[in-house]
């Protein structure tokens, strides 16, 4: 049970009082409570029918869901907000990007002409439907084949578009080679001094090659991976910014990205690695053969898996970080109330902060363990 004051009441009550001795600041505690018992009163309006309410949850929870599932997918344009009207027509803010088709032929169009999958493309006399965030040849109507598992069954053309995550990789690169060119431009000038945001960046480039490249490399191999492994911790560490910004990008919890960063190092891996590498897998020394011809397809299998758990690791983390932290936000609209809400968004801050130190550590992470991949390959018997 609460008491019921209307704002009215408060109003009327200030505007007495100001001409009177009263404080500023207790003026300001009057205006707070005008707009508390405002939002309360407000929220106070909706229904109270229990089946209304649940019904209106329900909902809510169905779109909060289908919304951080389609941000942690990639799109065919860069939206960087929607609202909709009363009429019930949903609107976008952003900017379309190119769509590129190979089918029969190259077709290159906006992807404004899909208007975020409610219409059909048209482009060199073929017609287009973006279907769950995939391309698929279709009639002038949009029709959808499905089989018997519910999976469409249309045509999808050769797919080469410029996506949201395609825009965002090549802005970090951009990014990256003006940074260290500008680094590098004043070690010239300033005779192996950093200058401007380089001094930042510095220390970070030396912690990389004496705690990460030296002690898994060694000495004598780490300078022919070092271009590589600055390459990758300051990618992954800056994709991983982006994505806590409110842009709404997600790169490396786009598991294609992992898979190709990953698959890099265990190419890179296995293009260097040196006879004694590759005897530790196939034929390991001081080990009686019985036992050789059984861990072979073993150490076989760990080659393997080694890059796999690079690839899960990374997209794991991030994906993981970007649904709790949604969620946590999503939950101020499912709540609705003062208390749940203000927890939630605490909760939600906490996790952000959080993130931003995963975002360092996971770089962190795949560039030890490409390193350290790095060192067994290149590991000589004398370096015992």
């Amino acid at each position: 049970m609460g008491i019921a004051v209307k704002p009215l009441h408060l109003l009327r009550i200030l505007h007495k009082m100001k001409n009177t001795q009263l404080g500023l600041f207790s003026r300001a505690i009057l205006v707070a409570l005008v707009l508390f018992f405002t939002s309360h009163s407000l929220l106070a309006k909706e229904p109270n029918n229990g089946a209304n309410k649940e019904e209106h949850r329900t909902t809510t929870k169905e779109e909060i869901k289908a919304y951080i599932m389609h941000h942690l997918e990639d799109s065919y344009d860069f939206s960087l907000l929607s609202y909709t009207t009363e009429d019930g027509a949903h609107h976008y803010i952003g900017l379309p990007l190119p769509i590129i088709l190979w089918d029969n032929g190259l077709n290159v169009f906006s992807s404004s002409k899909f208007h975020h999958g409610e219409t059909v493309a048209e482009a060199g006399g073929e017609y287009y439907a973006l279907h769950h965030n995939k391309i698929y040849k279709t009639d002038a109507q949009g029709t959808i084949n499905y089989d018997a598992e519910q999976h469409a069954t249309n045509v999808k053309p050769l797919d080469l578009s410029i996506t949201k995550n395609v825009i965002s990789i090549l802005f970090t690169a951009l990014i990256m080679f003006l940074l260290f060119k500008s680094l590098a431009d004043s070690y010239k000038k300033n005779g192996m001094v950093a200058k401007g945001i380089g001094r930042f960046f510095e220390p970070i480039v030396l912690y990389v090659r004496d705690e990460i490249a030296i002690p898994n490399i060694g000495e004598k191999h780490h300078r022919r991976f070092m271009g590589y492994l600055l390459t990758l911790f300051f990618f992954i560490w800056f994709l991983n910014i982006l994505g806590l910004t409110p842009l709404g990008i997600n790169v490396t919890g786009n598991i294609a990205v992992t898979f190709c960063l990953a698959l890099i190092t265990f190419v890179i891996t296995n293009a260097v690695g040196k006879k004694y590498y590759w005897k530790h897998i196939f034929w390991m020394p001081g080990v009686p053969w019985p036992m050789k011809i059984i861990l072979a397809p073993i150490e076989l299998l760990g080659m393997l898996i080694k890059p796999f758990s690079l690839m899960i690791r990374l997209y794991a983390n991030i994906s993981a970080g970007h649904i709790v932290l949604m969620s946590l936000i999503a939950l101020i609209f499912i709540f609705r109330n003062w208390i749940g809400s203000s927890l939630s968004f605490v909760l939600a801050f906490a996790i952000s902060i959080i993130e931003i130190l995963v975002a360092l550590l996971q770089a962190y992470i795949f560039t030890v363990l490409s390193a350290l991949y790095f060192g067994f390959a290149v590991e000589e018997h004398d370096d015992h």
